[in-house]
């Protein structure tokens, strides 16, 4: 079995070496970093599997390395925030972020949320599968979702989200539900987060299919996918 790495990038020393200890004593590799500016340099020599991301860095801001990442990779990324105000919790998620943790956290919840990230990223073997629906393609296999010979560039969450959607055609789902199967959990408030998600899979999806609603928002309930598998 694959030990992943997982790079936490946080200034307050304390908290990286605790967040650092939990995932090592679960089985991950972990690397440390301080500086947002040191974070690209990092991964182009050495390519983790999922980023622990602090919003407040010094250097660069982490809301601008995770911009800077999502242009070279999709590397997993889950930011880590002491502000409670959910418009920047959002824009982290905007910017492509899998997922938000405020602080005071709870180590074993940080450790817990990793493994849905990771889970959702490297889906294990024998539930990969080939979904098809209009002119979508959904590779579990490879992790890749098609629109005709186009490959659409999903973070994991956008990515789960979809062949969530593609495997039940016309089901509508609530935020909860669908924060249960792609999260892998539901804390109080954090189902606001699939509607940024929501909203960045239609736009990928729209630059290519204009003309065609393909999720649609059921009011007061929460979304359907509107094509049916082939």
């Amino acid at each position: 079995m694959t030990t992943r790495h997982i790079l936490i990038v946080e200034d307050e020393q304390k908290i990286a070496k605790l967040i650092g200890d939990y995932l090592e004593m679960a089985g991950f590799k972990t690397s440390r970093l301080e500086r947002g500016d040191k974070v690209i340099p990092f991964i182009k020599r050495d390519r983790p599997d999922l980023i622990l991301l602090d919003i407040m860095l010094p250097g660069m801001e982490g809301t601008d390395v995770c911009r800077e990442i999502r242009k070279l990779a999709n590397i997993p990324i889950i930011m880590i925030t002491a502000r409670v105000d959910e418009i920047d919790r959002l824009l982290g998620l905007e910017l492509g972020a899998d997922d938000y943790i405020c602080k005071p956290f709870s180590p074993r919840e940080v450790v817990a949320r990793v493994k849905a990230v990771l889970r959702r990223a490297f889906p294990e073997p024998d539930t990969k599968r080939r979904l098809n629906a209009g002119p979508l393609t959904l590779e579990e296999d490879t992790h890749q979702v098609l629109i005709d010979d186009y490959n659409l560039n999903l973070t994991p969450s956008e990515f789960g989200l979809l062949s969530v959607f593609m495997s039940y055609p016309n089901r509508v789902f609530s935020r909860s539900e669908l924060l249960d199967k792609v999260q892998g959990y539901q804390f109080e408030g954090y189902d606001r987060t699939i509607d940024s998600h929501v909203k960045n899979l239609r736009k990928k999806i729209a630059a290519k299919i204009p003309d065609m609603e393909i999720i649609s928002t059921v009011y007061g309930v929460g979304y359907k996918f509107n094509l049916a598998a082939d």
